[in-house]
């Protein structure tokens, strides 16, 4: 059964003096967000950006991917812990996404949990929809 998301943002002005809000979700769980271009293109935010919240959907696919292969594999995980981070260049666009996880597995190796994670991270959907990313790496260790 497929399921429908949405979102509703409120933009007012130009891109570069101009400001937005995301007004709401779906679930309700996202709502009066403040966006704007400074918070997006500069290295001090003080309000969400579109990358931040594809590093925050990024990441719990990723994870949500990983737990199921490593449960249907017979090693379920006692715990993630996955950050992505997305990396915006003005002009260009999403140039890269760093993923990371350290995972607690019992009676799983390194070897068998890096697998795992590359399986994840080539097959969550939220990975296959930024496909066009010049690069998302991962980085995966047993803590």
């Amino acid at each position: 059964m497929a399921t429908d998301r949405r979102a509703e943002v409120v933009w007012q002005g130009s891109l570069m003096d101009g400001s937005g809000m995301i007004v709401s979700t779906t679930s309700g769980a996202i709502g009066d967000q403040p966006v704007s271009w400074p918070n997006r293109a500069e290295d001090s935010p003080t309000s969400t950006s579109p990358e931040e919240l594809i590093a925050a959907a990024h990441a719990a696919c990723f994870s949500m991917a990983l737990s199921s292969g490593l449960a249907k594999g017979g090693n379920p995980p006692e715990e993630l812990r996955t950050s992505a981070t997305v990396t915006f260049q003005p002009g260009e666009g999403i140039t890269r996404i760093a993923l990371t996880v350290e995972g607690r597995v019992p009676g799983l190796d390194a070897d068998g949990f890096a697998e795992a994670a590359q399986t994840a991270k080539e097959n969550c959907p939220v990975s296959k929809a930024l496909a066009g990313v010049p690069e998302i790496s991962l980085e995966a260790k047993l803590g």
